[in-house]
């Protein structure tokens, strides 16, 4: 029998071979684990570089397809103009606005970003998805592109046509001589907390208030974008026509503006005191029993154009419904694309599903605004007031005569 001595070291031995040989499997089994990590690590990186720019681009056109070049629906669905139009505004930006295609990004998917951003309202995060773009890249071609938009304003915005003295229209041929409606309309803005009290409505929102001027077929003539929601109407005209490229009225013609104005040269507003409104003027309604009335009723028939136009607008470009996170410089600027685009679809769009086509308009020559003599005051005119008198006085009694 061994000694005591020599047991206790063979027992020491043999403890010291077993937690050697538990430590060498546990560093066996960590080793193995992290080489299986490190494998599923890089399993997931290598999907994810696989996913690169060369192979994004079948999606990106395949959506691309899917929006314009499929169906014509689906085009004025999401881009608010048909197929046409469409391919129509691309060339204009190519060659007018200065659009260039990139190595990636063609102009055709550059102006569809814009026209997603502007008729949906997506957010910079929607676009990055659905166009499988960099947020950076969506950023960045949609100012862009809104810039080339703001550069064609010339093109663009409409130059008025009065109504001829010859007019069988039903609803302006009493206003001889009328190049249209104007009015103001506000559209929610984001502005600093500083700056919330002049921007804030009677209504208590956070608008602009924008001056809009439309002639016979609901296209706009001249938009002034950027004012406060507290400012007054009146106060938004007379900085207009004070402007060097401002609103120009020649002298001899109007507009038709609510009582939200004073009755000017230039600017022919309804009496006061008064029934004006249509939903006063429904058939079940009294007749009109003066002259006030009678003059009162046809002006609102006509003036209702610019109505139409803000309401067809809003309905288009879902961006003027609620308030868009950009600068406020930047807000106003797409508020200003939104108009010069609604008169570019117009003109371009024989069916419009967004409104009512007007009859075809035969092309004319542009006035020459710079030899004529313009509007520069919108003070109340005793002269006006009693030019308005007389053509009130000569509508009741035609209205006499007939009933």
């Amino acid at each position: 029998m061994l000694p005591r001595a020599i047991r206790k070291i063979v027992v020491l031995f043999l403890v010291q071979e077993y937690l050697f040989q538990k430590l060498i499997f546990c560093l066996l089994l960590h080793y193995l684990g992290s080489n299986n990590n490190n494998r599923r690590v890089r399993r997931r990186v290598g999907d994810v570089q696989s996913y690169g720019m060369l192979c994004r681009i079948p999606d990106q056109l395949t959506h691309m397809n899917r929006m314009y070049t499929v169906s014509e629906l689906d085009c004025i669905s999401n881009l608010r103009m048909d197929r046409n139009s469409f391919a129509h505004q691309c060339v204009m930006m190519r060659e007018l606005g200065g659009l260039v295609d990139h190595r990636y990004v063609g102009v055709e998917e550059q102006v569809s970003m814009f026209l997603s951003l502007l008729a949906h309202h997506k957010k910079n995060r929607i676009l990055k998805f659905n166009y499988i773009r960099s947020g950076q890249t969506i950023s960045i071609f949609v100012h862009i592109v809104l810039k080339a938009v703001l550069k064609l304003h010339s093109l663009f915005l409409v130059t008025p046509k009065p109504v001829p003295a010859g007019s069988t229209n039903p609803r302006w041929k009493w206003f001889k001589g009328c190049l249209g409606a104007l009015d103001g309309t506000y559209i929610d803005v984001h502005v600093p907390s500083s700056d919330n009290p002049r921007f804030r409505t009677r209504k208590g929102h956070i608008s602009t208030n924008v001056l809009g001027v439309c002639d016979h077929e609901m296209r706009f003539v001249y938009v002034l974008p950027g004012w406060e929601g507290s400012a007054a109407d009146c106060r938004v005209l007379r900085n207009a026509v004070i402007r060097p490229y401002g609103l120009k009225v020649p002298k001899g013609n109007y507009y038709l503006c609510d009582n939200g104005y004073a009755n000017s040269e230039g600017f022919l507003v309804p009496y006061r005191g008064y029934r004006y409104h249509l939903k006063e003027w429904w058939p079940s309604s009294q007749c009109p029993i003066n002259h006030q009335e009678h003059f009162n009723m046809r002006h609102t028939r006509a003036r209702n154009v610019i109505e139409r136009a803000f309401g067809v607008l809003k309905m288009r470009f879902g961006i003027l419904r609620s308030a868009a996170y950009y600068p406020i410089q930047t807000q106003i600027r797409l508020i200003m694309a939104c108009f010069l685009l609604h008169n570019y679809i117009r003109s371009m769009m024989p069916n419009d599903p967004y409104e009512q086509m007007f009859d075809a308009v035969s092309q004319e020559e542009d006035i020459d605004m710079e030899n004529v003599e313009v509007i520069d005051n919108i003070d109340a005119s005793p002269e006006f007031n009693l030019w308005r008198e007389e053509l009130s006085m000569s509508m009741f009694n035609e209205y006499q005569s007939r009933s």
